[in-house]
């Protein structure tokens, strides 16, 4: 398998640099780094390992502040200026009730490992924007676990046991020890444990990234041949033209023009979303 499969591959040899990320599965600037985290995995995954931490912010949702107009306003906003479309209407049609439920579901993949759980969250977050499913219900979680082949009858044991529990609050605390306040943050880590981390917060073009990982290296570092886009697409299965766009350096433009045609061809089938495009790669008999 190749690396840029599995970045996180346990069978390789320890990698110079961590990178935490911390997350909030109902965050929709969380979904809006994907593109730029596909490609910084791809190219230079054989350098880092990464690390998701749960950082839910679940009082704001219950500030004056956070009213269903606001929380929807800011869904769409995010959608339009990113590309990585998520549809604010679920907040007036079916909002989520328990946002700790799929935080605490996302631990509860983990214990399946951490390619699971990366799976798992990804299915998550497709769900939320994309189909506008509410989450935060129990039965929504099972079927995402089914998708991602979890272990459903012990997901759904773990998802209310104490160790999950105490794995999400592992995640707060370690959230408030390195002063994350906004989602999404990464931080950054070398081998040099004296060293602090490399904190940045917020969306930013994919060369910050790089030119995080050169400074950490202390080199420039050659990245991974790019996959071949059927490749690609075999491996992800579900992709918004943003992804494409950024992980080929196309325009989204080029991007549509190019999946139009493979939906012709019927490789891939082209799934509504309110903003931009998304596609679903179609297995060949």
């Amino acid at each position: 398998m190749t690396a840029w499969n599995d970045p996180n591959s346990c069978g390789q040899l320890k990698k110079p640099l961590e990178i935490y990320m911390f997350i909030d599965p109902l965050c929709p600037e969380c979904w809006a780094l994907e593109p730029i985290m596909k490609k910084l995995q791809i190219q230079y995954g054989r350098f880092f390992t990464l690390k998701h931490v749960v950082s839910s912010k679940i009082a704001r949702l219950n500030t004056a502040a956070n009213t269903p107009e606001n929380i929807a306003d800011s869904w769409e906003k995010t959608a339009c200026r990113t590309g990585m479309s998520c549809d604010g209407s679920l907040w007036f049609e079916n909002p989520i009730s328990a946002p700790y439920l799929a935080s605490m579901a996302i631990k509860a993949a983990e214990l399946q490992g951490k390619r699971a759980a990366s799976k798992f969250l990804r299915i998550l977050q497709e769900y939320l924007f994309l189909k506008k499913e509410n989450i935060s219900h129990l039965d929504i979680l099972l079927q995402c676990a089914n998708t991602v082949g979890l272990d459903t009858e012990e997901f759904m044991k773990d998802i209310h046991s104490a160790s999950v529990a105490k794995a999400l609050q592992c995640d707060l605390k370690i959230s408030s020890e390195m002063e994350v306040s906004e989602i999404p943050t990464l931080v950054f880590f070398n081998e040099n444990i004296e060293d602090e981390g490399l904190k940045v917060t917020g969306l930013y073009p994919f060369k910050v990234y790089v030119q995080i990982l050169s400074e950490l290296l202390d080199e420039e570092p050659e990245p991974a041949p790019t996959p071949s886009l059927d490749a690609f697409m075999k491996h992800y299965r579900l992709v918004a033209s943003k992804e494409i766009a950024e992980v080929y350096e196309m325009s989204v433009a080029e991007v549509e023009k190019e999946m139009k045609k493979w939906a012709l061809q019927q490789k891939v089938k082209k799934i509504p979303a309110k903003h931009g495009s998304f596609w679903k790669y179609i297995e060949s008999k």
